[in-house]
């Protein structure tokens, strides 16, 4: 089995530790039952840190999209979209979960680090320490007037989507309807576009996972910055609103961006297929598909671990040698699994971050 630190694009694991719904005696630092991700079983997986996200769910529905509402059709499924929550809920949220995590890091004597520069990024890395990146998941906490955006970054977030799969101020996202093209409504309103530039200005990373296609190609015209998808796979292999096309792709590689593969399995099997059952080849064949259209150091790893129906054969974050292993067992050598792993967001989080 491979000893290959892996930094993730994504995981919901704030909001399974400290959503408006969770259990508060769970604990990031000892082994649970239950979930995706905790400390013990990241350090058995060689699983060096990530994106943790916030993710600010309808009061109506405590879970991520496993807990969505799904009709299942011929061709396919059809889930309906959520409309706009209310903005003082999900600043409420976002205080909870980000205050969350800040206790997370104080309670784990050094093991963990809420990483807020790129050269704290280098040292987790360097040292293995569990290294926690603040990403939001949606920008309903983000006043109009983006004074929630700034207090935010002096605590530490330094990655945001613009949108979860629901209209904001600032823009609209796509439907889980299955089969169904990203063009799937308007792109950025005004004050999206506002936002892009202030996160330019400010070194955020923009997220463009959950984004209508209006909406990436304006983010793609308007920011300076490398274009990142957290959490996407590819439209080509499996026709979901949530995944990316070639001309996407394109637009990404060329801007110097990454994608990281998503491994929800609605998003994988070429019929969008819920089966927890799939196999690692459906990671691994988008992931293939990925370096064969932009080039291996534009591909990385955004599991949604605690937010997704991820194939059983991975398991969890103790299973990140598992897949190391089926991609090795598919030809990539151990400097091209580096870059897969970690090399690539690093690279990316240098290029887009101010310090």
């Amino acid at each position: 089995m491979s000893d290959i630190a892996v930094f993730d694009g994504h995981n919901d694991t704030l909001l399974r530790l400290y959503g408006p719904a969770s259990r508060r005696e769970l604990s990031f630092l000892v082994r649970q039952d239950e979930g995706h991700n905790d400390l013990p079983r990241a350090v058995e997986g060689h699983f060096a840190g990530g994106f943790y996200a916030v993710f600010v769910p309808s009061p109506s529905r405590p879970g991520a999209f496993t807990a969505l509402e799904v009709k299942f059709t011929e061709s396919g499924y059809e889930v309906p979209m959520e409309g706009a929550i209310d903005p003082n809920y999900a600043l409420h949220a976002a205080f909870a979960m980000t205050a969350g995590l800040l206790q997370l890091e104080h309670d784990s004597a050094g093991r963990v680090r809420v990483v807020r520069a790129k050269a704290d990024l280098d040292i987790c890395l360097r040292e293995d320490v569990h290294a926690m990146v603040l990403h939001f998941e949606g920008a309903e906490p983000i006043d109009a007037d983006l004074n929630a955006l700034h207090t935010f970054f002096r605590v530490g977030l330094r990655s945001l989507g613009i949108v979860w799969s629901r209209p904001n101020i600032f823009g609209h996202g796509v439907p889980f309807t299955f089969p169904h093209s990203p063009d799937a409504g308007p792109g950025l309103t005004p004050a999206g576009h506002a936002l892009v530039k202030a996160c330019n200005e400010l070194g955020v990373q923009i997220d463009l996972s959950h984004l209508t296609e209006k909406g990436f190609w304006d983010v793609s015209r308007l920011s300076n910055a490398p274009l990142v998808a957290t959490h996407s796979a590819m439209f080509e292999l499996c026709p979901s609103p949530r995944n990316l096309t070639d001309k996407q792709l394109d637009a990404i590689r060329d801007s110097g961006g990454i994608v990281g593969i998503n491994f929800h399995v609605g998003f994988l099997h070429e019929k969008g297929s819920l089966d927890p059952n799939a196999p690692l080849s459906e990671i691994v064949r988008h992931i293939e598909y990925a370096v064969g259209r932009m080039g291996i150091d534009h591909v990385g790893f955004g599991s949604d671990f605690d937010g997704a129906t991820v194939p059983r054969e991975l398991g969890d974050v103790s299973g990140w040698p598992r897949l190391i292993a089926a991609l090795r067992a598919r030809g990539f050598d151990d400097a091209a699994l580096r870059k897969l792993a970690r090399e690539n967001w690093a690279r990316v989080i240098h290029a887009t971050w101010k310090d």
